[in-house]
């Protein structure tokens, strides 16, 4: 299988322009042993997608690998890269892809490229648990990061001065960090968002059916056995409780009964383990379940308040506002929703053959095959980038 920065206030714009007025980002893929091939897939994808519905190479990219050579996914899928790490790119941002056992898969020339990488002002990046390289390398110091959950406890522990977030992804300056899974498709399509406008980033998302893009504010779902492990299994049934029991919340009395322990008992365990009072875990269960409710669907806010077991509405709203820091209202306002109309054009007057023709120092970039090969799809050339925008990139 083959796949194909300056530190400026604004982070993450500063693209190359190229003679025909064409703004390329060039995006490096460094792919780690056992990394994830639905995280990478998920961050190259949107970028291919920007391309077609621009008509315009906006993003190029390459994967690499240390030496060139195949490496395996996590799933055993054997992917060659197109190039190693000795071969010269102008690139302006680095992705690092990780996943199963990064502390195993981190080599020396990694740190040291991605150290040489930092030194030329490159904007760095990481999906799924590839932040350990970064952090490896010294340069997350004091970034506000994401990573998969699986691998924040030993993150915590390798790398104090690192910032680790339970957030899907995280875009703090010149750093762009995401946990696994689909996650980095929401990372990039917001980074679309930012260099191109909002129309390009839900075109995109309706062309991959995605609902709802997810913000910086959407956090990982850890299990609780994850934190928590084995050593409380009443606490694990009590919360399983509340989860199934979120439109007609059990009293707390009667959920002690449940498992065999005194009221005084089960506030303990909720103080000792999670930091809280069991009434206010169970709040908020509550409330980030009416905030998914808002989010994925056409649920009123009467509807939400009753299906989150709260009797009336305006209780609803004060504890959503206490919570959250806004009303329920609010949550739906400026939610990416793919509302642009996709239609036909004529593409021949649109186009400038000259946007595929490669840097010479440069290996071709699959990015210029599938742009090649969409020119036939009827959403080529579909979505009209915001030049200006794209401009403000000096």
């Amino acid at each position: 299988m083959t796949s194909s920065s300056r530190k400026d206030p604004e982070g993450f714009r500063s693209p190359q322009t190229r003679g025909d007025g064409i703004k390329t980002q060039t995006i490096g893929f460094l792919l780690l042993d056992n990394f994830t091939l639905i995280s990478l897939a998920s961050a190259i994808e949107p970028l291919r997608m920007a391309n077609q519905l621009a008509g315009h190479e906006l993003y190029r990219w390459y994967t690499l690998t240390a030496d060139g050579e195949p490496v395996s996914a996590s799933d055993g899928l054997k992917v060659t890269p197109d190039v190693s790490l000795r071969t010269p790119l102008g690139l302006d941002m680095v992705v690092v892809c990780g996943g199963v056992g990064p502390h195993r898969s981190v080599q020396r020339e990694h740190v040291a490229w991605l150290q040489g990488q930092a030194r030329l002002s490159r904007r760095l990046g990481a999906i799924c648990t590839g932040s350990w390289a970064l952090a490896k390398a010294g340069l997350l110091d004091g970034y506000d990061i994401s990573t998969h959950w699986e691998c924040m406890a030993a993150m915590r522990e390798a790398f104090p001065r690192v910032e680790l977030t339970t957030r899907l992804f995280c875009i703090d300056r010149d750093r762009a960090t995401s946990s696994g899974g689909t996650a980095p498709l929401d990372m990039m399509l917001n980074l679309i968002a930012k260099d191109h406008g909002r129309e390009l980033a839900a075109g995109i998302s309706e062309m991959f059916i995605c609902e709802r893009v997810r913000n910086e504010q959407d956090q990982q779902r850890i299990p609780l056995r994850h934190v928590l492990g084995t050593t409380q299994p009443k606490l694990l049934e009590i919360v399983a409780l509340m989860e199934a029991n979120l439109e007609e919340p059990i009293g707390l009395d009667e959920l002690a009964s449940y498992v065999d322990v005194s009221r005084r008992q089960l506030e303990r365990l909720f103080q000792k383990n999670l930091h809280c009072s069991p009434s206010r875990y169970y709040l908020k269960l509550r409330l980030t379940r009416a905030r998914q409710l808002l989010k994925q669907t056409s649920m009123s806010i009467i509807e939400v308040a009753s299906a989150c077991g709260f009797v009336s509405t305006p209780h609803f709203s004060k504890c959503y506002r206490e919570f959250f820091g806004f009303p329920p209202r609010d949550e739906r306002i400026g939610n990416l929703q793919p509302t642009v109309r996709l239609e036909e054009k004529q593409v021949d007057a649109l186009f400038s053959g000259a946007a595929f023709e490669p840097v010479s120092s440069e290996p071709v970039s699959s990015a210029m095959v599938a742009l090649d090969q969409a020119r036939g799809e009827p959403t080529y050339a579909s979505v009209a980038v915001n030049q200006s925008r794209v401009a403000v990139n000096k």
